[in-house]
């Protein structure tokens, strides 16, 4: 597994708070129906001694800290780099500083930001590509023996999924609320060394918890929970498999280091 892969999209995930930006008031959530852009954004090359990096908000402020391109990529189209073909080697080896605010009141929720990032990437670094389907070593999630374990949503029909986590040294915490099994898939693969592809066949959206120890050498203790292929199965009775399998790949037709600021 690549460890740095592991570090950079828990971070994500989390959406921890910069310091970078300091003290910031609680801002209200943007409304659920706009579609924001940056207002401002800059976009600078990173420290190459910051040893940091992650995708923060604090408020209406947010901060892509030292992330190379393929990140950006992934993040913005909710794909694994590995999903990801045709790039020149400088989307993996040069790594950038994002920061700014949206055109619109509020705290973006991830889809928005995802939706911001991608008209960033195709204005400043003039991102094009095209789709196509490709046979690739993937995860494949499916239903385990005894069926699934998990519970209709209580959230509203047209609502948001959410996914909130937290981590204890090892230990992984996530509660998902309005979850399908697609997007808990494709949460998943910010856990995973290859693309991750629902194939339950389940079509609903549920509520449920997961518990999971990332690496059973740090952490010694007895009652700790199981790794998370165990707890996938146990916990909410699907199963992650390793495989080949066709998965959809972002093929770059053209794209540039990002325009000055």
């Amino acid at each position: 597994m690549d460890r740095r892969w592991f570090v950079v999209m828990t971070g994500l995930m989390l959406m921890a708070l910069s310091a970078a930006f300091g003290q910031e008031q609680e801002v209200a959530p943007m409304a659920k129906d706009v579609h924001p852009s940056f207002e401002v954004a800059t976009i600078k090359p990173s420290d190459p001694l910051d040893q940091s990096s992650g995708f923060h908000t604090a408020g209406h402020r947010l901060f892509y800290e030292n992330q190379p391109m393929e990140q950006l990529i992934a993040f913005a189209y909710g794909v694994h780099p590995k999903q990801i073909a045709g790039a020149p080697d400088w989307f993996s080896k040069e790594r950038y500083d994002v920061k700014g605010v949206p055109d619109a009141e509020g705290e973006p929720n991830q889809e928005q930001q995802q939706e911001m990032l991608r008209k960033l990437l195709a204005e400043r670094f003039g991102l094009k590509f095209h789709r196509e389907k490709r046979d690739l070593s993937i995860f494949a999630v499916t239903v385990a023996k005894g069926g699934p374990k998990l519970t209709a949503t209580k959230s509203e029909a047209n609502g948001l999924p959410d996914q909130t986590g937290s981590n204890n040294g090892a230990e992984q915490m996530w509660r998902f609320t309005n979850n399908s099994t697609a997007d808990f898939a494709s949460m998943m693969q910010y856990f995973l060394d290859r693309p991750v592809i629902d194939q339950t066949g389940l079509t609903g959206k549920y509520d449920f918890s997961l518990q999971w120890t990332t690496d059973a050498t740090l952490n010694n203790d007895p009652k700790a929970p199981p790794g998370l292929f165990t707890a996938v199965q146990e916990q909410i009775g699907l199963k992650i498999t390793p495989t080949k399998g066709s998965a959809e790949v972002l093929v770059i037709d053209h794209a540039e280091r990002p325009s000055a600021n």
